[in-house]
């Protein structure tokens, strides 16, 4: 048995235990009578990709006849509906997402990289060495800091924001792998401006992430794996309730939950997916999503 099989073997004994004790004492946390969930009782896929699309409300996307895969995704996997961003407008939340903060960015200007060594997703996965990449939509090159370059924005990259983040990571999306078993442990994706529905429709995007994930999503669902596609906020409209749906192998089909999370409570989930001992920023007191989740 491979180091990392006897690895997931084990987190899954502990938080088998942990959930077992939870349920035996009637442990409660503030939030709805809910049963709290000890560390690891979320699940530990082989690869988690993050989509994250732009600037749609909840009901603009979640059963809207313009979002046949995103629903679908929904149908097969679960849906968060009450998921929320952070602020206004863009950027901010892209850097709340990845490492629990704004870091003090309130706009969508350019930065100046690597301004900030805060602890980060990708600092995190480094540190525990474990494997991070970023795959950016018409990125000029691997590694580019450009601030925009055709369809192409850095403000929707906040890797780039972090000295303890090497350039390197963020590659182009033409470097997605098509044999899934060499993705990083954990990866972003970041559509360019027409493909993450900022410059184009909803139905855009959503036939963008068909074509171009729908593959990995299929795989995932049998490789113990996972896709989270989510919003960085809504249209200004809606309280900010933004549509994110969870698939793969992890996820029980058709399941749902009505918990209020955000983007760090996302970022809290995606950290103990990957059994890291550290919590970036607003993260570390932040909740793990539960309920979805095939064990």
């Amino acid at each position: 048995m491979s180091g990392s099989s006897v690895y997931r073997r084990a987190r899954t004994v502990v938080a088998s235990a942990a959930a077992f004790t939870a349920a035996a004492f009637g442990v409660w946390t503030g939030l709805g009578g809910e049963t709290a969930h000890a560390a690891g009782a979320v699940p530990s896929p082989d690869h988690v990709v993050v989509v994250v699309f732009e600037n749609h409300a909840y009901s603009q996307v979640i059963g809207s006849s313009s979002a046949p895969y995103i629903n679908s995704l929904k149908s097969g996997g679960a849906g968060l509906t009450q998921s929320y961003a952070i602020t206004h407008p863009s950027q901010p939340n892209y850097f709340a997402l990845f490492s629990g903060s704004t870091q003090g960015i309130t706009d969508d200007s350019c930065y100046t990289p690597g301004f900030s060594s805060a602890a980060n997703l990708a600092s995190e996965q480094i540190a525990a060495g474990r494997s991070w990449a970023s795959y950016n939509e018409t990125l000029p090159s691997q590694g580019s800091t450009t601030c925009s370059s055709g369809k192409y924005a850095r403000k929707h990259n906040p890797w780039f924001g972090f000295s303890n983040v090497p350039t390197s990571s963020a590659k182009t999306f033409t470097q997605f792998p098509s044999d899934y078993s060499t993705l990083p442990q954990m990866s972003f994706v970041v559509p360019n401006l027409c493909s993450d529905m900022h410059d184009c429709s909803v139905s855009t995007g959503d036939t963008w992430l068909k074509n171009n994930l729908g593959a990995y999503a299929t795989w995932a669902k049998t490789h113990n794996s996972l896709l989270v596609v989510t919003f960085d906020e809504d249209n200004r409209l809606s309280g900010n309730r933004i549509p994110t749906v969870l698939y793969g192998q992890p996820v029980a089909a058709g399941s749902s939950s009505s918990t209020t999370y955000n983007h760090y409570d996302m970022l809290r989930t995606l950290e103990d997916t990957q059994g890291l001992t550290t919590h970036a920023g607003n993260a570390a007191s932040a909740q793990d999503i539960t309920g979805i989740w095939t064990s």
